[in-house]
């Protein structure tokens, strides 16, 4: 029996399934006893029997058969609380299951656990709500797992699980991801389609796992990509992510790659960056890229851009909003409170203005004639702060803005293009992540990439603390 959860990467516990030496039943019951008595709070929301009759039954032979995984608390399951990990809709139940989780559930044969949480409408750095309270990393408790995939971040690297849904809207699978040494991939804006009934919002938002490894990523984009008719945006399927890892090694070599500790505008650690700045030499040698320089500066979307995306809340809110008010975090309490002073005409006009000069600048920054393949970046400005918060607005002495984190993985939301955060080591003892950002439709160069690193440079699948 297994008395603890697996702490390998998901295929390699389908590989223990199909060999007969672990069972998906009491693999769901060990992650269940761990999740229990965990102190990470990673979880909201727990569905032992509909998962225990679905583990019982699992086919080993799909891709995740029998995987217990984590479902992000902004994601639908239905008939499963559908909170918004916010107080004001905690008794709601969904009414349909995301595209994503019934493809991982039919075509990849998951075992959905339970919704993981979340931060308060997905819309801050770090997963710390009124309804669900405060969620830890697992590699220290009291630093945050970041936002707003947090909860799922925590419970695969704390090895509850060993992988769970995402979602990226602004950095919100990639900033976990680099707080608690996992792999996250921002794919291009539509590889998997979102929905049914999803609302675009921003046209920011991709949508995948907080995985161990790259071949479970890999593996998961197998499951879930590929286009839906009720999502407009959706993309024409892609085959062979697994297959084909490792095959675009060569075709990497002399790729031209510039180092942006500034992406963004952003303000990085001075400590991370050194060490952040050697793991992209590895790369460079490793892979045989062409470092060059480049001006990577990038037009600022201002305030107004996040500004507009508390009117899709404020809308959702409805009548229950300002009564609500005291039952908010305090960013959502704030930007509601802001947003309709500053929202109007004139800011709905500045923010197309500006996210079509964004998309010039980032063209041209990724041009294929005078531009660079790959930009390297970090993927959080510093290892992760408290876990109750604030939002750190300074560290080492610089004053670095309230929004300094999202600086970093937020351009490639406005572009659509796809970003990867790679396990880069430590830094007092937290985890640190490398960002490679590149091209549309350019993830499965990503994997290659993010695969050199894996097998030169390997990084632990769960925290130190992980039960074993």
């Amino acid at each position: 029996m297994a008395d603890t959860p697996w702490t390998g990467d998901a295929c390699s516990l389908v590989d223990e399934f199909r060999a007969g030496r672990r069972n998906p039943l009491e693999e769901l019951q060990a992650s269940y006893a761990a999740i229990e008595a965990s102190e990470l709070n990673a979880f909201s929301y727990l569905a032992r029997d509909q998962a225990e009759a679905a583990a019982a039954s699992a086919d080993v032979s799909l891709p995740f058969g029998g995987v217990p995984i984590g479902v992000k608390e902004l994601d639908q399951v239905e008939g499963w609380p559908d909170t918004e990990a916010c107080v004001v809709f905690a008794d709601r139940i969904a009414t349909r299951t995301s595209f994503m989780v019934d493809r991982l559930r039919r075509r990849g044969g998951a075992v959905l656990t339970g919704l993981t949480t979340a931060s308060e409408f997905g819309g801050v750095n770090v997963t710390r709500t009124v309804l669900n309270g405060t969620t830890h990393n697992p590699w220290q408790l009291g630093r945050t797992p970041g936002g707003s995939s947090g909860g799922s971040a925590a419970a695969v690297a704390g090895g509850l699980v060993t992988i769970a849904t995402g979602g990226d809207g602004g950095g919100s699978i990639r900033i976990p991801a680099g707080f608690t040494g996992l792999v996250g991939l921002k794919s291009t804006f539509g590889r998997i389609p979102r929905g049914p009934r999803a609302e675009n919002g921003n046209y920011t938002v991709s949508i995948g796992p907080m995985a161990r490894s790259v071949r479970d990523t890999a593996r998961w984009f197998d499951v879930c990509n590929g286009h839906d008719p009720r999502d407009q945006f959706s993309l024409q399927r892609v085959e062979g992510w697994e297959r084909d890892l490792g095959t675009h090694v060569e075709s990497l070599r002399g790729a031209r790659v510039v180092f942006a500790p500034d992406w963004g505008g952003a303000v990085v650690s001075p400590a991370m960056w050194a060490q952040l700045e050697e793991y992209g030499e590895h790369l460079v040698r490793e892979l045989g890229f062409a470092r060059v320089d480049l001006d990577t500066s990038l037009p600022s979307m201002g305030a107004a851009w996040s500004i507009s995306g508390m009117i899709s809340i404020a809308t959702e809110l409805a009548d229950a909003w300002p009564e609500c008010a005291d039952v908010l975090t305090p960013e959502m309490r704030g930007g509601l409170e802001l947003a309709p002073q500053r929202y109007g005409i004139e800011a709905r006009a500045k923010i197309e203005r500006r996210r079509m000069e964004l998309n010039e600048r980032m063209a041209e920054i990724f041009d294929p004639a005078a531009g660079v393949d790959f930009v390297i970046t970090a993927s959080n400005p510093d290892v992760a702060f408290d876990a109750d918060g604030p939002l750190p607005k300074e560290f080492g002495g610089i004053v670095a803005g309230a929004g300094n984190n999202g600086k970093l993985t937020f351009p490639a939301n406005l572009h659509g293009n796809a970003a990867i955060s790679i396990p880069a080591g430590t830094l007092d003892g937290l985890p640190i992540g490398l960002q490679v950002v590149g091209r549309h439709f350019s993830e499965q160069a990503l994997l290659d990439i993010a695969l050199t690193m894996e097998r030169t440079r390997p990084w632990p699948l769960v925290a130190p603390s992980a039960p074993v």
